[in-house]
């Protein structure tokens, strides 16, 4: 999840130093993992490398298998439908069904790479497009749109136009450009921001729409450790915190964390600091985060920063 946000962050930001015009598509696809054809599948796993009898435990895997919906009633009547045979899916739920998934796409970067910079994280696909010119910016997300549509289509796979998103990347000193884009009578929305694998991305990179709906997830974290308070130990309201307030503040915040708005959500931390350990609003944090055994704001965001870069080394 990290690499995929750090490559696309990063090609957005060095798009913009390089005083580039940048256009983002981020793409929803329809059932995405129900509509993996097997026999395409197959194909690009053999391709791939994978014959013989591993091709074949794979086809027994997916092939002949066989679905039908029951429904109960209040009246404990039972209704069951036709078993029908299952042409197309990937389990999903399951270890293998974002592999074969991501299988199934890796070979669309390939018909768009000389054109754009594209990132994949299983059914989350987003395309970069840059270009100084402005006229020829509009023209290549054009070209991109056109090119990723047609495969998609030869992939058997649909994309969601209601939901696919069109977002124009710009700093103070960047002019907007209008785009407005219409593939076979679907119109793609221009918007001013969008989700990417849980983080909330605008126009400007500046994490202040993430930032806001981090706040008002802390805020309702609080109100349960306070609610809470009375009835419990601290090291039950501690395993709370843990789970309503430290999993939402260390979720993406090597993008965030240094952010102008992160101030916002070291405030929420330390109130949920206070609460927990019964202090007065006024009383510093210092020592209530060492007596806790837990990191503030901006050290567990060197603390991801050093992790990150451990790992990819």
């Amino acid at each position: 999840m990290e690499q995929a946000i750090y490559q696309l962050t990063n090609n957005i930001l060095k798009a913009l130093d390089d005083k580039y015009l940048v256009g983002g598509i981020f793409c929803d696809l329809t059932k995405a993992f129900d509509s993996v054809d097997h026999d395409i599948l197959l194909g690009k796993l053999e391709f791939y490398g994978i014959t013989g009898s591993a091709n074949n435990v794979i086809r027994s895997y997916l092939k002949d298998t066989y679905q039908r919906v029951v429904i109960r009633n209040k009246f404990s009547s039972t209704y069951y439908s036709r078993w029908n045979k299952v042409m197309r899916w990937v389990p999903q739920g399951s270890v293998l069904g974002p592999l074969f998934f991501l299988i199934y796409v890796k070979d669309l970067p390939g018909v768009i790479n000389q054109i754009s910079l594209p990132t994949l994280f299983v059914d989350d696909t987003n395309i970069i497009g840059i270009h100084h010119n402005p006229n020829l910016f509009k023209e290549k997300i054009e070209e991109i749109l056109l090119k990723i549509s047609k495969w998609f289509q030869a992939n058997l796979l649909t994309l969601n136009f209601n939901k696919t998103k069109l977002i124009q990347f710009s700093t103070k000193l960047n002019s907007d450009i209008s785009i407005f884009m219409n593939y076979e009578h679907n119109h793609i929305e221009n918007s001013q921001s969008t989700s990417f694998l849980g983080l909330t991305l605008d126009r400007s990179l500046n994490w202040q729409l993430h930032i806001d709906k981090i706040c008002a997830k802390l805020k309702s974290g609080c109100y349960i450790l306070r609610t809470l308070k009375p009835s419990l130990l601290m090291n039950n309201l501690k395993m709370i915190y843990f789970s309503y307030i430290h999993s939402t503040i260390t979720y993406g915040i090597m993008f965030w964390g240094n952010s102008a708005g992160s101030d916002e959500v070291f405030k929420l931390q330390k109130r949920a600091i206070r609460i927990i350990t019964n202090s007065h609003s006024s009383t510093s944090c210092r020592n209530l985060f060492k007596e806790l055994n837990i990191l503030p704001l901006q050290l567990q965001y060197i603390l991801s920063l050093a992790v990150y870069v451990a790992k990819n080394i």
